[in-house]
């Protein structure tokens, strides 16, 4: 399935604070992957965002048959095919200069590793709610994915730059 579009200009849309409201009433951190409730409930106390879906980034293999494993990839040498299921953010943001700003500040995030990480929009999100973009770690080669199979020593970069992903979105928030 391809979950992601080049980055689109911000348009007007005048219904964004009555959108983020009904967002943050729907808001379930218990569905949330734990490890980056946090950085959700973060975004949720900005008066000019609000996140749209998000995943932690699940890594499926072996005995980790779990499609939604949290755990990190165990030390092998035996692997050598992982399935990944992608770590993203999706979130809408408000016109406007903060808006602006963390734009940029999110397009800041794919230098970490700009073959791991992606800044853009998704086509069907866009539809649904103007002005809504996807910060996504995936290989390069496969970001117009949800899910894909890695070699194992792929699959353990993927993973550091997941980490150090997650580790500026909380910085960028402090």
């Amino acid at each position: 399935m391809e979950t992601f579009a080049d980055l689109k200009p911000m348009v007007s849309n005048p219904g964004f604070a009555e959108q983020r409201r009904r967002a943050l009433a729907q808001l379930d951190l218990a569905k949330i992957d734990a490890p980056i409730v946090d950085i959700i409930t973060a975004f949720a106390e900005l008066p000019y965002c609000f996140t749209m879906q998000c995943c932690y980034g699940h890594f499926v293999l072996g005995a980790l048959t779990d499609r939604s494993n949290l755990k990190p990839l165990p030390p092998s040498d035996e692997t050598t095919e992982v399935e990944y299921r992608i770590a993203y953010l999706a979130l809408c943001i408000a016109e406007g200069a903060d808006g602006e700003s963390l734009l940029r500040d999110l397009q800041d995030v794919t230098t970490i590793d700009p073959e791991r990480i992606q800044f853009g929009c998704a086509e069907w999100f866009w539809q649904r709610q103007p002005n809504s973009y996807a910060l996504q770690v995936e290989p390069a080669r496969h970001q117009y994915k949800d899910s894909v199979v890695l070699g194992y020593q792929e699959a353990l970069q993927i993973q550091s730059v997941r980490d150090r992903f997650f580790a500026k979105l909380r910085e960028l928030l402090r």
